[in-house]
């Protein structure tokens, strides 16, 4: 009513909200962790808790127990961390069956995704083996190859050197260096300075006799004996300084454009392997686990102890601190593990067939497989990695933006960004110098093998794979066979 007063009065609301502890802030970096950030953080625990101690001895195996709730690590909005108490490990888990479903609206969670983060040399280089080499066996060597390179690019040990250090023939060695030497960025995998600027040169078409000759004395360019170089290369003054600016623009330290350029052997923190009945098996690999456990004597200790309130406060924080912190170690693995165990149940045939046979995946396929939320899905996967029969893997490559079938040949089936990708390179390594496939044609044969692609999609991709276009492909073809 227009004169009734406005008075003062109680209502009561109920509403439900997350509250981010410091525990629950800490648990959530602690998934994100790859293995060498998480051990150097439990190495401080260690230093600062003197409750924690280091576990020598006994099988430290993290699985899951074949029934769990929730997982205290699964955040979000309508999800609270609790400090249940949580099951004890089980034997590895063989994956069985993961629950998959369609999903009307998935999130585009492809390769392209994750094509502005800033990527390792390793990474760079591995993306590229998972697709140019075929042969599983030449591209195991080649991901073990990686770990041989210094900081410019270069191989660290000769053919011979690294053929005993890997137990197989050095032609075999031989021949997967000559495929590596064709990765971008182009010099790496070179075995010296003259090797890579061969390499890039080839690539120009600019490797001539007169050039070659020019790489077979570079110590005398850099003595500046310009008089002799004219004569051993059977070119003038001019022609000289134009082969000399050449070089001078080629990159002499190909990894140095990477933020890291020190390659690190990589540890996965998962394993996969094939058991006698053609099922994989999926277990962490323990050497990347923290080992860390109450010092229950000390605790013993301090029981006995007539010590002051403060004191006994104190070490209650510490007990505290040191159970959440062992408590949120084994959630992480079993999530890692459950997680890495439904991308392998998923992915089998890529496993098992190899590239052509990966198949789209998305986080929200992924977490509603194991009954967690997608962020926790996607914190898992980065950063984390699998050694799989094929090489090891990001556990986030896995995920693939799909696209969808079409025509007369279609399955009904959806293919995977990567995998078409793969297409696309093998119709362009396949065409006919004098036959060279525009975008739009690539698309159009694309089509005609039941895949949905526009010729945007097919030119995102060839340049993504750093191939160039019809036009310039077919100058390139042109001068070769002049």
């Amino acid at each position: 009513m227009a004169g009734e007063p406005i008075a003062p009065h109680l209502e009561l609301r109920q509403s439900q909200s997350l509250v981010m502890t410091p525990q629950l802030q800490q648990a959530i970096k602690i998934l994100q962790m790859n293995n060498t950030e998480l051990n150097a953080f439990v190495a401080e625990e260690l230093e600062r808790n003197p409750l924690l101690e280091r576990e020598d001895d006994g099988d430290t195996t993290e699985t899951i127990p074949e029934e769990s709730s929730q997982d205290d690590l699964d955040i979000d909005y309508d999800n609270n961390f609790t400090n249940d108490s949580y099951a004890e490990g089980s034997p590895s888990l063989n994956w069985g069956g993961a629950k998959n479903s369609a999903f009307a609206d998935e999130q585009d969670w492809g390769m392209d995704s994750f094509a502005d983060e800033s990527v390792s040399l390793r990474e760079h280089l591995a993306s590229q083996i998972n697709i140019d080499i075929k042969n599983t066996s030449d591209r195991l060597i080649a991901i073990h190859l990686i770990d041989f390179l210094d900081d410019a690019g270069y191989l660290a040990l000769d053919d011979a050197s690294l053929a005993e250090k890997m137990k197989i023939p050095e032609a075999r060695i031989t021949n997967v260096i000559a495929m590596l030497q064709g990765l971008q960025p182009l010099g790496v995998f070179a075995r010296n300075l003259k090797e890579c600027l061969a390499i890039q040169l080839k690539d120009k078409n600019r490797l001539d006799p007169a050039m070659q000759k020019l790489l077979d004395n570079l110590p005398m360019l850099a003595k500046r004996e310009f008089k002799a170089l004219e004569r051993i290369c059977g070119v003038d003054a001019e022609d000289l300084a134009d082969m000399v600016r050449e070089i001078q623009a080629l990159d002499p330290k190909p990894a140095g454009g990477f933020e890291s350029t020190t390659v690190q052997a990589l540890v996965p923190d998962v394993l996969m392997r094939e058991d006698k009945n053609g099922n994989w098996i999926v277990e962490l690999n323990s050497d990347t686990l923290p080992k860390v456990l109450l010092n229950q004597s000390y605790i013993a200790t301090i029981n006995r102890a007539n010590i002051s309130k403060s004191d006994k406060k104190t070490a209650n924080n510490y007990l505290t601190s040191a159970n959440w912190l062992i408590k949120a170690l084994h959630q992480r693995a079993e999530t890692i593990l459950k997680v890495a165990s439904a991308i392998v149940s998923h992915q089998k045939d890529f496993f098992a067939k190899g590239i052509e046979y990966l198949r789209p995946l998305t986080l929200k396929e992924i977490a509603y497989a194991v009954e967690m939320h997608e962020s926790t899905v996607s914190r898992v996967t980065s950063g984390k990695y699998m050694a799989t029969p094929l090489g090891v893997f990001e556990l986030k490559y896995f995920f693939n933006q799909a696209l969808g079938a079409t025509g007369m040949q279609s399955s009904g089936e959806s293919h995977s960004a990567t995998t078409v990708k793969y297409k696309i390179k093998d119709m362009i390594n396949a065409e006919d110098p004098k036959d060279i496939l525009s975008d739009e044609q690539i698309a159009y044969l694309l089509q005609r093998q039941g895949i949905a692609i526009a010729r945007r999609t097919v030119a995102k991709y060839r340049e993504a794979l750093n191939i160039p276009t019809s036009a310039q492909r077919r100058r390139d073809k042109r001068i070769k066979s002049l």
